[in-house]
């Protein structure tokens, strides 16, 4: 099936340059090949996206937050982080 594209000055431009390096055979590979790089960020950005609303739910799902003791908390990291200690020399 073909297809007849439209692409500004500078697209048109940058298609031909590319053609140009020898890394594609014609103006088509060019557009196939930024095609297929424009559907893997499309998925990958669908992954994220799920992730995230993944990440969301389970925030929603560990219920209301509690407020924080600044005090408690310095006093548990005293207690689990050891002190350095100045050695003799």
């Amino acid at each position: 099936m073909g297809m007849n594209i439209n692409l500004t000055e500078t697209l048109e431009e940058m298609v031909r340059n590319k053609v140009a390096t020898g890394l594609y055979n014609s103006a088509s590979e060019v557009v196939r090949d930024a095609l297929r790089l424009m559907q893997e960020q499309d998925e990958y950005r669908a992954v994220r996206l799920n992730q995230l609303k993944s990440a969301v739910q389970q925030g929603l799902d560990s219920g209301p937050s509690e407020p924080l003791d600044m005090n408690a908390l310095k006093q548990q990291l005293r207690t689990q982080v050891p002190r350095k200690t100045k050695t003799a020399a």
